[in-house]
């Protein structure tokens, strides 16, 4: 998100400035005067709530591991033909690793022509583009530095639960290390792209602004539930309604965007969608849904049945993917995370459910676009 600058009011700072002069005016004065002496009582000592010092506890354990990021882009004088690079904006990231790979929102970072990473220690850094994936608006950049951070531990998305307390830390109008606290508001949200739309993503009411974008978006535990991406606000300013992309995107999407620059899984030609498939698994299915088939694709030529819609609106399941190659997949997540262990052209064994009956067909994954 780009820099627009924080403005503190002048009506503000006057109220401040007026106050304490009334005070100083009212005891300091008198008592010069009159020579009265005031008994200054000791305040007791703060206690803080079991609440606060975990709060307090995770966001001193985590802040480390996120980082501020600065954008620029070159500029080439037409007349003079000189460049120079100017300020373009600022976001969040977090570790990920220990050879300083660093994720973040690929908005964030598309377009420019550098980045630099700062620590919460004070030292900055070059930052170098390892890969990015626009479709889930993720990003990887890697420093060289020595004695980095440790990084956050990742949770899991099938954990997470509407209501349940979340924290993000981040770079808002450029005020480093800024803690925010909420709740997750609702999960498997959906917002337009660059590439389509992004699915899947976590809601939530903790305050998030421009220059937040890429920051973790941390559970009670302090383990990273999501990468804070996005608002909803007609201000542009927080206005309690923020997105954050799951971690179950983040581990399949990174590691690859670390080894080849990009995020392309291969797939079978079958449409699945991580929001009905929760619901229908509520219900007591177990597997991943097919709600729709590539004409051609290797799951249409198997002859794998989609689910229909009855008349009264009622989903009717047709095959159900329980495993891979052995492995039971019970989210969407699970089955996409197995694809993406996976090379086009490799052969992968599916075990389907359809009604009462299981059934093992051998399919050949295929480049997805």
């Amino acid at each position: 998100m780009r820099q627009t600058g924080t403005r503190i009011g002048r009506r503000g700072i006057l109220r401040l400035g007026a106050a304490g002069a009334v005070g100083l005016g009212a005891s300091g004065v008198a008592g010069y005067l009159f020579g009265q002496a005031t008994a200054e009582e000791t305040p007791p000592p703060l206690v803080l709530t079991e609440e606060e010092r975990s709060t307090i506890q995770l966001f001193q354990a985590a802040r480390e591991a996120v980082v501020a990021i600065s954008t620029a882009d070159r500029i080439v004088d037409p007349w003079t033909r000189r460049s120079y690079e100017q300020p373009a904006g600022t976001g969040s990231g977090f570790i990920y690793d220990g050879a300083g790979h660093i994720v973040t929102n690929d908005h964030v970072i598309r377009g420019r022509s550098s980045a630099t990473v700062a620590l919460a220690d004070g030292r900055t850094f070059p930052a170098r583009l390892v890969g990015r994936d626009p479709a889930n608006d993720l990003a990887v950049l890697r420093i060289e530095g020595r004695e980095l951070p440790e990084p956050l531990p990742m949770g899991h998305s099938r954990d997470l639960q509407v209501g349940q307390e979340v924290l993000a830390i981040g770079n808002p109008f450029g005020l480093d290390w800024t803690l925010t606290t909420g709740i997750v508001s609702a999960l498997d949200r959906e917002l337009p792209g660059e590439r389509g739309t992004i699915r899947g993503l976590i809601q939530t009411d903790a305050a998030i602004n421009p220059g937040n974008s890429g920051g973790p978006l941390l559970d009670s535990a302090g383990r990273i539930i999501g990468v804070n991406t996005a608002i909803f606000s007609p201000s542009g300013a927080s206005a309690g309604i923020g997105f954050a992309v799951p971690v179950g995107t983040v581990r399949r999407v990174v590691p690859q965007l670390i080894e080849t620059g990009r995020y392309r899984p291969p797939g079978i030609g079958i449409e699945v969608d991580a929001r009905v498939n929760a619901a229908v698994n509520r219900q007591g299915l177990e597997g991943v849904l097919i709600l729709g088939l590539r004409p051609g694709g290797p799951a249409a030529r198997a002859g794998l049945e989609p689910a229909r819609i009855d008349r009264a609106g009622r989903i009717v399941p047709g095959d159900v993917i329980v495993s891979v190659d052995g492995e039971p997949v019970r989210t969407v997540d699970d089955l996409l995370a197995q694809f993406d262990r996976r090379a086009e052209g490799d052969a992968v064994r599916l075990t389907l459910r359809r009604g009462r009956q299981e059934r093992e067909v051998s399919l050949e994954l295929e480049r997805t676009t």
